[in-house]
């Protein structure tokens, strides 16, 4: 089961990076400034509010046909930027593509929650992130064909179309989560079963994913475009480095995982996500091999913290509305973090240093450590049915 989730990541992963690691190259070709660019990145991700009524129909269709569904569908749209005439064309294709690959990884990540033991959810998430890791990095890999030309860079929206095979092989072989199966049962012969979102949850966890990609949307965005502007980094460097600063962050995911199904979830993400964060930021303010440690020690660390904080997105709410919750939160993520890339882009245009306006942005993951330690449950060991009570006559199903 968790080798084809970790394959719909692939997919799913490729279609969310490919446009941050291309933007600039499009950028250069429609000559479009860093405040476009970042207000272009802000457009493309307030198309993820497509992905509010799909949620709703995966909670009540399942979990499978979904995936399957958009698995399919997002590389097609996706490729479709090849073919762009203008920077806007570009934009809308993403703006419909990128937030269907979102809401792949946002379903995959329940499918898995709801599939997994008590004792290995976490561990289950970092696999999958490794998964998508790689599908990220394929789109990284392939930047060197964005310096082939002026125009090359559409040769890497071409490659999504080979992902099409990921979803056949998932049309063939993924069944339907078991806890999906037994609501629907319970529903069939209960039709008064309700449930709900917790919303003290769902407004505490919205705070903190927006907090977090004001940063994180912000440094995937503009490091290539720094290390191209400010580093001199040719299009094969910028891969180059990008790639293996990233590999020891797989190492701190799947290390990740396993601590915070030990020692616990909040344990693990106070100490990593602040420490991290900061390290990260302050790469983009020196050069040589401190900008190469900071950003691998950091990246490291980040790689440590996501199991812990992805899996509180789908453990804190009630099968029913698992996906729904989940989306509404990556939904606030990207429109909250979209307008830290608009703040961002008008703060380069203005001579604000790249390093300056990633240490702000850095403290907003520190507030979410913060919130973590004081509000947040802990969840490593539990049920997901004992987490929300509602969901005990589900067991017996």
């Amino acid at each position: 089961m968790l080798k084809l989730l970790w394959l719909a990541c692939l997919p799913a992963a490729y279609v969310n990076t490919v446009f941050t690691q291309t933007v600039a190259y499009a950028s250069t070709e429609f000559n479009i400034s860093e405040q476009g660019q970042g207000f272009a990145a802000a457009i493309v991700r307030w198309g993820v509010i497509i992905a509010i009524p799909i949620a709703s129909y995966a909670d009540k269709v399942g979990r499978r046909r979904v995936i399957i569904g958009l698995a399919w569908i997002a590389p097609l749209i996706i490729s479709l930027g090849a073919l762009s005439p203008s920077f806007t064309f570009l934009v809308a294709t993403q703006t419909i593509g990128r937030p269907l690959g979102i809401a792949l990884t946002v379903f995959v990540l329940v499918f898995a929650t709801e599939e997994m033991g008590n004792n290995t959810r976490a561990w289950a998430l970092s696999i999958l992130a490794v998964g998508s890791g790689v599908g990220a990095g394929s789109a990284v890999g392939a930047i060197p064909l964005a310096g082939i030309s002026e125009s090359s860079w559409r040769l890497v929206y071409l490659i999504g179309i080979a992902w099409l095979a990921v979803a056949y092989v998932l049309t063939r072989s993924l069944p339907e989560t078991q806890r999906f199966l037994a609501l629907h049962e319970e529903q069939i012969h209960h039709t008064d079963v309700e449930t709900h979102i917790h919303r003290d949850r769902l407004w505490l966890q919205v705070v903190v994913a927006v907090l977090t990609n004001i940063f994180v949307a912000t440094a995937s965005i503009f490091q290539s475009r720094y290390l191209k502007d400010v580093r001199g980094y040719s299009a094969l460097e910028i891969s180059a480095f990008i790639t293996l600063t990233t590999i020891p962050a797989t190492v701190g995911l799947v290390a990740g995982g396993r601590l915070a199904d030990k020692i616990g979830r909040k344990a693990v993400a106070i100490v990593t996500v602040p420490t991290g964060t900061l390290l990260f930021a302050s790469s983009f303010a020196l050069q040589g091999f401190a900008m190469w440690l900071f950003a691998i020690v950091g990246g490291v660390l980040l790689g440590v913290s996501y199991p812990a904080m992805a899996v509180f997105r789908s453990e804190l709410f009630p099968t029913a509305h698992r996906n729904m919750a989940s989306i509404l939160i990556m939904v606030a993520s990207l429109i909250g973090g979209s307008v830290g890339l608009i703040v961002a882009g008008y703060l380069l245009d203005n001579g604000m240093s790249y390093g300056r306006v990633m240490l702000t942005f850095a403290l907003g993951p520190v507030i979410v450590a913060a919130l973590v330690a004081a509000k947040y449950p802990e969840t490593a060991h539990r049920e997901l049915e004992d987490i929300n009570p509602e969901d005990a006559h589900l067991q017996g199903s």
